[in-house]
């Protein structure tokens, strides 16, 4: 009995200390785990951010492009028939979509329907101004018809997605 006693006093005093130098190792270890995902992080948002910046701002360009003002203005050439003014409208602004498809990956879903939705509206009011219009009408009628009818829209889809996305890049950036 005098000898089990002996032992345990050295063994429980060594388990002891086993157990706190665990304790302390594995606290030490999960903190250092933790600030290493955290500098990852960090490191990961230096290089995305400037990315999702650039990816907002060439969204807002794509929907300054497509906007039936400045596309009228860079589309329509001296003597086109108001049919081809439509087409190459309609091909202009689905090719400034297209060239900035990757971007979805780098804006919010809301922010990329609302420039899906931008697209669909403006090529539908190109289309309706163009269906009013007679045959032989001149790409000036269709011109002024596109122009007068973003007139008297007040908010449009583009204006809108324009919004959302400024909204979104002053809440995430700044």
């Amino acid at each position: 009995m005098n000898d089990l006693f002996e032992l345990l006093k050295y063994v429980v005093p060594s388990l002891v200390v086993l157990a706190a130098a665990y304790y302390l190792l594995k606290m030490f270890l999960d903190k250092e785990s933790e600030k290493n995902q955290v500098q990852l992080r960090l490191d990961m948002q230096k290089i995305s951010l400037p990315v999702r910046m650039q990816a907002y701002e060439r969204l807002v360009l794509l929907l300054e492009r497509i906007e039936p003002a400045g596309l009228l203005v860079r589309t329509n050439v001296p003597g086109m028939s108001a049919q081809q003014l439509q087409t190459a409208l309609v091909h202009s602004v689905r090719s400034e979509f297209e060239h900035n498809l990757s971007q979805q990956l780098y804006v919010s879903s809301k922010a990329w329907e609302l420039v899906r939705n931008a697209r669909e509206e403006t090529i539908k009011r190109i289309n309706t101004a163009a269906l009013q219009l007679p045959a032989e009408a001149t790409s000036a009628n269709l011109a002024s018809l596109i122009l007068m009818n973003d007139m008297d829209n007040e908010q449009s889809a583009v204006k809108n997605a324009l919004d959302t996305l400024k909204s979104e890049a002053r809440i995430n950036f700044f």
